[in-house]
């Protein structure tokens, strides 16, 4: 392996570290977290395709990798940059060493970077495309970062989502039937409500209203995932076209397009909510939730339709971070219930979700 790594920025700025993980050239919008554990569920969460990760904390790999604690069935991220990592973990359930999960996959990392100049470049900047080298000249990467597309010209969500329809692990005790829409869903989504009773089949992103009733679902669950929510006209159609016929919850990008399915625009944020401590205030009761978060992109409610309303806000920013039906069983979230990694107290989203779904009755039409 080559003796050092370059990330360079679509600026021009350059930083410089030590390569591990897979010797392979690599780019991607660079967006950082400041979560202190959970690089493996960051690694594997789809939310991050199409992004080089940057980890704020300093250490990573200390606790090894465990093929168990996945978010989906592969790595998403482009690459990994970290001020220090581990090459001897210590944990009782590790499989496998940082570097060596990231060269499996062929995914480029970086340590010994100063993350916290690089931290203070994307916040003073914002987000931007970088090229991760070991064996160009930096004119020759920022020439190939230029012939790229750019993060926010791709729809992600085709990248990954499932391909055909599945079930998830059936529980023995499963009486409620959950249809969840898949646009880069995390496994936890799918553990949490298969372990509060529910049936699940998760279906690709561009499946119909038609497509999804004949599934015959108790409740619809449009997921997280990457990119930008004004490439997904074609949810946006289908929240449309099924609004009244079942309960419906959104879970950050999920949220986006609900919103905008009522109305409301979407824009990018500077650089981001991505991290484990993110405080959120319920507007109809003033607590304040701590949560984990990782989007770029958030909800402009301006032209919400009155059917809905804002219910919770982000507190450091004011942004949108939950919606909710004045009439009709819909409601949304913007950061993730499923809490992997960060605070275990949102998974009662989850819970509100099923008590909506045991007091709905069909309508015939659509209050949309």
């Amino acid at each position: 392996m080559a003796a050092k790594a370059l990330l360079v920025l679509e600026d021009g700025t350059i930083f410089e570290g030590k390569p591990f993980g897979a010797p392979a050239r690599s780019h991607g919008e660079v967006v950082f977290s400041t979560a202190m554990t959970g690089y493996q569920e960051m690694l594997t969460d789809p939310s991050f395709a199409g992004q080089v990760l940057v980890l704020t904390y300093p250490l990573a790999g200390n606790y090894g990798i465990n093929r168990e604690t996945v978010e989906s069935k592969r790595i998403q991220v482009r690459g990994l940059i970290v001020h220090e990592t581990c090459n001897l973990p210590s944990h009782w359930a590790s499989d496998m060493t940082l570097h060596e999960y990231l060269a499996s996959q062929d995914i480029p990392a970086i340590a010994s970077v100063d993350t916290r100049a690089l931290t203070r470049r994307l916040r003073t900047s914002g987000v931007m495309m970088g090229a991760i080298t070991s064996d160009e000249r930096i004119d020759a990467a920022l020439a190939r970062l230029r012939s790229v597309p750019s993060y926010g010209d791709t729809d992600l969500v085709r990248e990954v989502t499932t391909d055909e329809p599945y079930e998830w692990e059936r529980s023995s005790a499963a009486h409620r039937h959950i249809v969840v829409v898949d646009s880069g869903v995390k496994y936890n989504i799918l553990r949490l409500l298969s372990d509060r009773g529910c049936r699940l089949t998760t279906v690709p992103a561009i499946t119909s209203s038609e497509e999804v009733l004949s599934l015959k679902p108790d409740g619809i669950v449009f997921s997280p995932g990457p990119g930008d929510p004004a490439f997904l006209d074609y949810q946006v159609a289908t929240i449309k076209s099924l609004i009244g016929k079942a309960p419906i919850l959104g879970i950050c990008l999920g949220h986006q397009v609900l919103g905008r399915a009522f109305g409301a625009s979407t824009f990018k944020l500077k650089f981001g909510h991505r991290g484990a401590n993110h405080p959120v205030n319920d507007v109809a009761t003033g607590r304040v939730h701590i949560t984990s978060q990782n989007h770029g992109y958030a909800v402009d409610s301006d032209r919400l339709s009155s059917d809905i309303e804002v219910s919770q806000v982000h507190l450091n920013d004011g942004t949108c971070e939950g919606l909710r039906h004045r009439t009709e069983p819909v409601i949304s979230i913007q950061y993730h219930s499923e809490a992997s990694p960060g605070p275990l107290d949102n998974v009662y989203v989850f819970d509100r979700f099923l008590e909506i779904i045991e007091k709905f009755e069909p309508t015939k039409g659509s209050a949309s």
